[in-house]
């Protein structure tokens, strides 16, 4: 009976200090070549033959500020400062990659669904069908001040309008065009048949669009869609809508209670709970024996900060923690902003001090240490035991982290190749690479989203004609 498949994607983000904060400064790291093109094709390529199934890039919109009320230890860290763009990175990696997927993260609230819209059917196209959204609302004031507003919108209030914004962009991607609209017809002169492209109509209480979608058919259509919140209002929002929720878990046990929400969520929006594919943030050291993989442990922590990942999680709690002495007892307050890492200190006795000493170096994901069979052994028994479907891999030091992992002969690499032959030749092993692990979209994630349910065969009038517009999914 063959055994479930581990789905691995690399975690990333286009800047320096992304999760473990510090590291920037070890001798081998190229982070700070995070300008140039060539850092993101190389890595691309890396990913590729390591037979990683994507690339998930964050982002923020906003600065780090609430730690000592300032950004200075966010900038002398680089802690996601400076950030640039992730969605302008994949038509480049798209372009030296065949199989690799690209999950890419875009703050809905503010951009407006009409352009967003293009931009992600455009990277679709460019893309073959590879691409990814990661959904987020913001959690930072200080993305809401740069953006006009005195403060950003309350937690479940933003959840709110990414309902409408996602409803937006459904009838954009899947109602305006039909599929025979392009028939490229030359002698005829008609490249697209105007009776088949239409006019979305919308009016909400956030969104009032009218016009017609920029773009022909990609692929998808509808890009796999990832999401992230762990609040009750935001396992609502991926039971509706998500393909692929990200967590990051501590422990097996609360682990395995986190995807078993997730499935939940599915279930009570009409979904089969296996539609959506739930990944864990994991940071991971592999050498050759464990020995040697504690004293590669041992010696990024001596490059690692502790401070910038309490300044970094501080910004995700709302709370300043160097307001408190190392040894006092941190008071939960609730905020507007990450609920899931408020809740951490809510339900734990933290204190700055022991905040500093997990901060260190895997920040708020789990460190596996260890040999390949060790590391593969453990990789396995997470996804028995929880119920995952995959992982997403940190960087630790880039393009070490992968290298060690997935690149056959490179210095310090783990040989054999335990880990690629446990995790992706688990099923019969098939001839070609995307046949072994599958498509970002076809296999890795895609499933049926509730626009599948609710869309199915969506009733669309346009001009008075009413047609019949299938979704893509089946």
């Amino acid at each position: 009976m063959a055994r479930k498949k581990i789905l691995l994607n690399a975690f990333n983000m286009n800047c320096i200090g992304h999760i473990n904060h510090g590291l920037w400064t070890h001798p081998r790291d190229t982070s700070t070549q995070f300008n140039s093109l060539d850092y993101w094709t190389d890595l691309a390529k890396l990913l590729e033959r390591g037979l990683f199934d994507g690339l998930f890039i964050a982002d923020i919109v906003g600065v780090y500020d609430v730690y000592q009320n300032s950004i200075d230890v966010t900038l002398k860290e680089a802690i996601q400062l400076p950030v640039n763009d992730p969605l302008l990175l994949v038509s480049a990696m798209a372009g030296v990659t065949k199989h690799l997927g690209f999950g890419l993260t875009a703050n809905l609230t503010y951009d407006a669904p009409y352009l967003f819209a293009r931009r992600m059917s455009t990277l679709d196209h460019l893309s073959r069908g590879r691409v990814g959204w990661n959904i987020v609302t913001g959690y930072l004031d200080s993305a809401a001040r740069a953006m006009g507003l005195s403060e950003q919108n309350e937690h479940d209030r933003r959840y709110d309008q990414a309902d409408e914004y996602l409803e937006v962009l459904y009838k954009l991607w899947e109602g305006s065009w039909q599929d025979d609209a392009v028939i490229n017809d030359r002698e005829q002169r008609v490249y697209a048949q105007p009776g088949k492209v239409h006019k979305i109509r919308h009016q909400g209480e956030f969104y009032q669009v009218e016009g017609y979608h920029l773009c022909e058919p990609s692929p998808q259509r509808t890009p796999v869609l990832f999401q992230a919140g762990s609040s009750e209002r935001g396992l609502q929002f991926a039971g509706q809508n998500a393909e692929c929720v990200f967590i990051s878990g501590q422990n097996k046990t609360a682990t395995r209670e986190q995807v078993n929400k997730v499935r939940a969520s599915a279930v009570q929006a009409g979904r089969n709970p296996q539609d959506i594919k739930v990944f864990m943030g994991l940071n991971v050291i592999v050498a050759a024996t464990e020995a040697q993989a504690r004293e590669k442990h041992a010696e990024y922590r001596r490059y690692a900060s502790a401070e910038a990942g309490v300044a970094h999680f501080a910004a995700s709690t709302g709370i300043d923690f160097a307001e408190y002495e190392l040894d006092e007892p941190i008071q939960y307050v609730k905020s507007n902003a990450i609920q899931s890492a408020t809740k951490n200190l809510k339900n734990n006795d933290w204190t700055r001090q022991k905040l500093l000493d997990q901060h260190a170096l895997g920040g708020r994901y789990i460190t596996l240490i260890g040999s390949p069979e060790q590391v593969a052994d453990e990789l396995e028994s997470w996804i028995e035991e929880t119920g995952l479907d995959g992982f997403n891999l940190t960087r630790i030091v880039t393009p070490e982290s992968v290298r060690r992992l997935y690149r056959p002969g490179h210095p310090g690499a783990a040989t054999p190749r335990v880990i690629q032959d446990r995790l992706r030749r688990r099923q019969p092993a098939q001839k070609t690479v995307s046949g072994r692990y599958g498509s970002f979209t076809a296999t890795a994630c895609r499933g049926s989203t509730p626009a599948a349910l609710i869309i199915e065969r969506t009733q669309s009038v346009h001009n008075g004609i009413t047609t019949q517009i299938a979704r893509r999914y089946t």
